[in-house]
């Protein structure tokens, strides 16, 4: 009896050191798949609403692989007459991501399509940028560069954006987030002319300036967003408002 236990105990200790724990077993995936939605009382791009100061719902979906590879797609409702017949903006883009001890990086790609746009014979609207994006910290600092008309409009390849953003954790729910834009290299028709008539501009400055708040896994957010310049959308459907004026724009959107 006594070396029938002895046996025993011997092969449930061999057994318990012989398998390995599940969380040495566990692989991580090559591939992994994210994806977020939300609802916005305003689209703001670079400043300017999209929307005609009016919701848009937003979404999106990412496919990363983890050498640092990444594919993706988000898409926003916008303004039919803005954009000449569209009513939905969906942005393609892919890229490189990765990072050196407290140093993140970014390269890549963004195509800006939107369905329907150019009826009724006005052009069609589009637009290709390259960018390259780096972070340290709560900083981060972007660079989008057009490689197409800018928006579709006659030679205006060129035009470009800073961005400049600071995510100051306060506390593990709520974040400062401040943000300073610049949109250069406008020319032609891309050129900004004010409701007061001033201009042409060949630049416009945003920023913003707002908090995030994590609810059980929802965002919320709050912000105060504004530009240095007046405009409208230049078509009657906008009604003349000036879409570049300070606004307060809040949100809720998940990740999942």
């Amino acid at each position: 009896m006594k070396a029938l236990t002895s046996a025993l105990l011997a092969a449930s200790l061999f057994a318990a050191t012989a398998t390995p724990s599940l969380a040495q077993t566990a692989i991580t995936p090559d591939w992994s798949l994210t994806a977020n939605a939300g609802l916005f009382t305003d689209y703001r791009f670079r400043g300017i609403s999209q929307t005609n100061k009016k919701p848009a719902l937003q979404g999106g979906f990412d496919v990363a692989h983890k050498s640092g590879l990444y594919l993706g797609n988000w898409n926003s409702s916008v303004d039919a007459g803005f954009y000449n017949g569209a009513n939905l903006e969906m942005d393609f883009y892919g890229g490189y991501k990765g990072s050196y001890d407290a140093f993140s990086y970014d390269v890549g790609a963004l195509y800006y399509y939107y369905p329907g746009s150019g009826a009724g014979g006005s052009y069609k609207i589009d637009n290709t940028e390259l960018y390259v994006a780096g972070g340290w910290g709560p900083v981060s600092l972007k660079y989008s560069y057009a490689v197409s008309d800018f928006f579709g409009i006659s030679d205006t390849k060129g035009a470009y954006y800073l961005d400049a953003t600071v995510t100051w954790p306060l506390n593990k729910q709520l974040s400062l987030v401040g943000h300073v834009g610049y949109q250069g290299g406008l020319k032609n028709g891309a050129r900004l002319t004010e409701i007061d008539g001033a201009g042409p501009h060949d630049s416009i400055t945003d920023w913003k300036l707002g908090v995030t708040y994590d609810l059980a896994g929802w965002a919320l957010g709050a912000s105060y967003i504004d530009t240095n310049r007046s405009i409208t959308g230049g078509v009657a459907s906008l009604d003349a408002r000036d879409l570049s004026g300070g606004t307060l724009v809040l949100s809720v959107s998940k990740s999942f």
